[in-house]
């Protein structure tokens, strides 16, 4: 695996700006339900950074200098639609940028009963080393149905990843369910998100 050409410095600089993106664009206060059926009295909508012009890009460095760091080998990234589907988009491109090629794909939540009756759509993940992708994860439950989906396309799942964890037990259930590492870009540090 060759690593990114991003220098630590741009990696932390894109990092920095990330949060800065995150706490300006993405966080809303107020009771909302979360997909997990929780209420929350805040809600972090990371469409509003991954579709963002500036933040997407630095989604794809900042995830995939995460990915790196942790010595994991990505040969593609992507996750349940439609949380995950720009995070995956992102770290397509930050790959092609630094010269390496990773395969982006997308998990629908069940398997199409027409067509060619896919769960998984893109590029084939069998065989390869596939990290599954979330934008924000509270209870793992869109994560995990993501790896399901990939190992039944006999995709080697290597590690989940998060942009943000809301530290609410997700880290723990997919670790213990999956048996593969789980990365988050931000987590517990939520709080820091609601009140700054």
């Amino acid at each position: 695996m060759t690593s990114t050409s991003t220098p630590a410095a741009d990696t932390a600089t894109a990092r920095a700006r990330l949060l800065e993106l995150i706490k300006e664009l993405a966080v809303v206060r107020g009771k909302v339900i979360l997909s997990s059926g929780k209420e929350a009295d805040y809600y972090i909508d990371l469409r509003r950074i991954t579709l963002h012009h500036e933040a997407s890009k630095l989604v794809g460095q900042v995830m995939l200098a995460m990915i790196d760091d942790a010595g994991i080998p990505v040969e593609c990234a992507g996750g349940l639609t439609m949380g995950a589907d720009p995070v995956g988009t992102a770290v397509m491109h930050a790959a092609a940028d630094a010269g390496r090629a990773v395969d982006a794909f997308v998990v629908r939540k069940a398997q199409k009963s027409y067509g060619m009756g896919r769960q998984v759509e893109g590029p084939s993940v069998e065989g390869r080393n596939v990290v599954v992708l979330e934008d924000t994860s509270t209870t793992g439950g869109s994560a995990l149905t993501a790896v399901e989906g990939v190992r039944k396309a006999g995709g080697n799942v290597v590690a989940v990843a998060v942009i943000v964890d809301r530290d609410t037990g997700a880290k723990e259930k997919i670790e213990a369910e999956t048996g593969v590492p789980y990365l988050s870009f931000q987590h517990s540090g939520i709080r820091s998100l609601e009140f700054t």
